[in-house]
């Protein structure tokens, strides 16, 4: 397993909404060099369903030419369709990655445990891959499907050397904590806010959208508890907590982009592509004042 802090790496795009290689290979570099442990390219941080599976699958094996190790990327790869979920997914696998992420299929609702039980069947039958590690992707908010504890066990069960993990989105520490009690299941909470109760159970990290601009401090929580350093995770957890919600007060997305903008000094991290909005400078401005001022960062 990747043991610390993953970020779902942000995805730059061009004035003319095209995508931005360079950028990206420079982002996944600093935020490596800057405490995180792994990058899970194409998650919903990363405007995932925005991107083209040729786009996606030409940007991992930029970062790959670059010299990221591919063992440490989980790369988002849950589509709406059988064929090109098991494309990417083949792919990712064949350039080494450590393993993929993968929504339920997502457009139909209402679904039984049942027919869900039988996509992720269909999947790693089609995958047919002799290093496949999927990790699930339980984002119910979004995606309108939820992975029930009992179909988690059931896959986790049915396939214990493939369905190795789960990515809980969801905000509801109930359920990240009936996670943690499937056997052998690894389970990273999607946000940094419960990471201290869930490295107590038995998780190895967290993946957290605001390690894109806040993963020293994500990471030395994170290291502070696997030290055994409580008392320091939860003092040094007050201002990443903070951080976190403040963010959340505004569209995360975009406010990311906008402050990566400013921090980097190139105005094309400030673009997001449709239906989102780009956040305004002013906006931009304030956010960063608030961060400058209160938590002693310099955007």
């Amino acid at each position: 397993m990747i043991k610390g802090l993953i970020s779902p790496i942000l995805t730059p795009f061009n004035n003319d909404l095209s995508f931005n290689q360079s950028l990206y290979n420079k982002l996944a570099e600093d935020l490596l060099a800057n405490g995180c442990s792994g990058l899970a390219p194409f998650g919903t941080t990363g405007e995932a369903l925005s991107l083209g599976n040729e786009e996606r699958i030409n940007a991992l094996q930029g970062l790959i030419d670059v010299g990221i190790d591919p063992n440490i990327l989980i790369p988002g790869t849950g589509l709406c369709n059988l064929p090109d979920t098991i494309k990417i997914s083949k792919y990712a696998l064949d350039l080494g990655c450590h393993g993929i992420m993968t929504l339920p299929p997502f457009y139909f609702k209402g679904m039984s445990d049942n027919g869900l039980f039988h996509y992720f069947e269909k999947l790693v039958e089609g995958i047919n891959h002799p290093n496949l590690k999927i990790y699930l992707y339980h984002i119910p908010q979004v995606s309108g499907v939820s992975l029930s504890i009992d179909l988690v066990k059931k896959l986790k069960q049915t396939f214990p050397n493939i369905i190795v993990g789960i990515k809980d989105s969801s905000g509801d520490w109930k359920n990240t904590e009936a996670l943690l009690n499937i056997e052998e299941l690894i389970v990273y909470p999607g946000a940094e806010l419960p990471v201290i109760d869930a490295i107590k159970l038995g998780a190895p990290g967290c993946i957290s959208a605001t390690a894109n601009l806040n993963s020293s401090d994500i990471a030395k929580v994170i290291e502070l508890c696997h030290q055994k350093e409580w008392d320091k995770a939860v003092e040094l957890h007050k201002k990443v907590r903070s951080v976190r919600l403040l963010f959340q007060d505004y569209a995360p997305i975009p406010a990311q982009k906008r402050l990566l903008a400013k921090k980097t000094g190139d105005e094309v991290w400030s673009n997001v592509r449709p239906p989102l909005i780009s956040m305004t400078k002013e906006k931009g401005d304030e956010l960063a004042k608030e961060l400058n001022n209160n938590f002693g960062y310099s955007f």
